[in-house]
């Protein structure tokens, strides 16, 4: 895949079937978009092409807005290129280009500096300044350039559209084995390890305390999870279980993530590590003691241990 920087001096001399979009997370519903984009063009011999940001365009549209990413931007390229896209042309997203209308984005970069012969949108895709416009006139609009507009159609898993917001609301539930299924993937999340408080260590789960800060991602609900675990440096993939919560047992405090890695003894701090999620084994809990609680812990390392990660 050809990633293309889109700006003034852009000028893309190839002709594309192309279709628009932020892409966060990449999941199944994008890449049924992305199929049909690569279907066309195959089938007019032009070549394909995903149009996306730099940043997210409510950072830039909202106040203040910080969003929850389920990728980030290396990722996202990285399973771009995994759909048979030709070409991903990032453009920068500014204040300029929020206040460009929807017939102005599509003559102005779209046919001038993009080549796109085909436009297909996604069902419920809409842009243009204040995304005041809709496909009937993103219809008109093309043909006053020549440019084919179609509209994908949805896909659906078990009666729901398929989108980010829906993988955002699995995983703000935990509900990790459901947003995989949206996503295609495991959703993960990657850090450095850092110094923490030694207490799962005390009670024999050492744990490789993860700061994620920096990276953007959403981080899934509270709770305990089974997890695979790749260390930067170390040769393979391990089997973990990860806490994500604020230690209500030991008096609370800010959200950490601890990850107790199984076979696994060295020294790692300061390197990379990154999880993929698997299942939720429960919820955040508050014991009445240190002793209950490994006591829960050593049950729940037995039934990470029974999925045979």
């Amino acid at each position: 895949m050809k990633t293309l920087f889109v700006n003034e001096d852009t000028r893309n001399d190839v002709p594309c079937v192309a279709t628009i979009g932020f892409f966060d997370g990449v999941h199944r519903g994008h890449r049924f978009l992305t199929d049909t984009v690569t279907a066309e063009a195959r089938r007019t011999g032009m070549a394909s092409m995903a149009i996306t940001f730099d940043r997210h365009p409510r950072t830039v549209t909202g106040n203040g807005y910080k969003p929850q990413m389920l990728n980030t931007p290396y990722e996202k390229q990285e399973l771009l290129a995994k759909t048979g896209i030709d070409i991903c042309a990032v453009l920068p997203f500014t204040k300029e280009t929020a206040a460009l209308s929807a017939r102005e984005f599509m003559k102005k970069i779209l046919h001038d500096r993009l080549n796109v012969k085909t436009l297909i949108t996604g069902y419920d895709n809409r842009f243009g300044h204040n995304r005041a416009e809709g496909f009937d006139d993103y219809v008109r609009y093309g043909t006053e350039t020549s440019m084919e507009v179609r509209r994908a159609e949805a896909f659906v898993m078990n009666g729901v559209n398929v989108s980010s917001s829906v993988v955002r609301a699995f995983l703000s539930e935990g509900e990790v084995e459901m947003a995989a299924r949206c996503l295609g993937y495991r959703y993960k999340i990657a850090g450095h390890v850092v110094n923490g408080m030694h207490q799962g260590r005390r009670m024999g789960f050492p744990t490789a305390n993860i700061d994620v800060a920096g990276e953007g991602k959403m981080i899934p609900a509270n709770g305990v999870y089974a997890v695979t675990v790749s260390i930067e440096g170390v040769v393979g993939i391990f089997a973990g279980m990860m806490n994500i919560g604020t230690r209500p047992t030991f008096g609370g405090g800010d959200v950490s993530l601890e990850v107790n890695i199984f076979g696994f003894s060295g020294d790692i701090y300061g390197r990379k590590v990154e999880v993929e999620f698997v299942k939720r084994i429960r919820g955040e809990r508050r014991f009445a003691s240190a002793e209950k609680l490994q006591e829960q812990l050593e049950d729940d390392r037995r039934k990470v241990m029974e999925l045979n990660l």
